[in-house]
């Protein structure tokens, strides 16, 4: 099968090596200095004390590549409605369109079962990416493992294997299941799932909190997760976005204490927020802080601390550059 990965980053990376040894036909889109390492040396990915080399086109420009039977995108959620326009040349009449992205999806109301769509307009600003990519085309992705852009070309592998796939209407499709059955291949967990958005929320859960409380106080997941003052308002927040996730029909398997007791258990570790803060970068509170806000909102459940803390870290990036 035709894959193409947008966003040949630490996640794209990873999944690109992999699936291309697989015996996928594998292309990547990237930039820069990435993009002239990959094709200068090929993508590599240190992995258990080795490093595999996948011989992969990249270009920067998709229209370059074609029609592909899947578009697997690992940006981050809020990169995604500036360059929605530059993916449809990869879009045939069967193309499926795979979100491995963190947060409320563009396509979270699509076949919800009790739910009339609505548009999320914190991911989906304006329509601009459900008009150009119709939510019939998506399949959910919940991304776990870890993994890190060391030089350009090179990807480490850090923990983890697993990438639950999900169709919107919760169906075992042809589609979801011949990816699965590639990226097995490819030596990933990629189980098709029936009710990928409980998965979905169970890792926005903690996103949710510790992401804009680390990048307001600068503290790691250890920290944010024992310290009591903190570990109250942490809890807090998800306590409310439970809430809002059971007004939508979302299914905890966990409870609230053992999801901040998994968090404390990865230690020292800055999230991705306050790691694009210290770097300048934008940051993603939109699909996970904002999302949750709007759809509180829509369904009628208040979010007060999340609503204190999305303010709180909206003037924060502000004032650092990195809305």
């Amino acid at each position: 099968m035709k894959i193409c990965v947008f966003g040949a980053g630490a996640i794209g990376g990873y999944l690109a090596v992999r699936l291309a040894n697989a015996g996928q036909e594998v292309s990547v889109v990237a930039r820069g200095p990435h993009l002239a390492a990959i094709r200068e040396n090929g993508l590599k990915l240190r992995i258990d004390g080795r490093e595999e080399v996948a011989r992969i086109r990249a270009e920067e420009d998709a229209a370059a590549l074609g029609p592909q039977d899947y578009v697997i995108v690992t940006l981050k959620a809020h990169s995604l409605p500036p360059v929605v326009d530059k993916l449809l040349p990869l879009f045939g009449p069967d193309t499926t369109f795979v979100t491995a992205m963190n947060g409320v999806p563009y396509w979270y109301f699509h076949g919800l079962e009790g739910q009339a769509w609505r548009r999320v307009e914190a991911v989906d600003p304006g329509g601009k990416v459900s008009s150009a990519i119709p939510p019939e085309r998506a399949l959910g992705c919940v991304v776990y493992p870890a993994t890190e852009v060391v030089e350009p070309g090179v990807i480490e592998h850090v923990s983890g294997d697993r990438f639950t796939l999900g169709e919107p209407d919760g169906s075992k499709s042809e589609r979801s299941q011949a990816l699965s059955k590639a990226m097995i291949a490819a030596g990933f967990k990629a189980p098709v799932r029936p009710r990928i958005r409980d998965e979905i929320w169970v890792k926005l859960w903690g996103n949710l909190a510790f992401n804009p409380m680390s990048a307001l106080t600068g503290q790691t997941l250890d920290v944010l997760a024992t310290q009591p003052d903190l570990r109250a308002v942490a809890r807090a927040m998800m306590v409310e976005g439970q809430q809002v996730a059971e007004a939508l029909g979302v299914k905890f398997s966990i409870d609230v204490d053992k999801r901040i007791a998994g968090a404390a258990e990865v230690g020292a570790h800055k999230t991705s927020m306050l790691q694009d803060l210290e770097r300048g970068r934008p940051m993603e509170i939109d699909a996970l802080v904002t999302a949750v806000a709007e759809l509180g909102a829509a369904t009628g459940v208040a979010t007060p601390t999340i609503d204190t803390v999305l303010a709180l870290v909206r003037a924060r990036a502000q004032a650092a550059g990195c809305l």
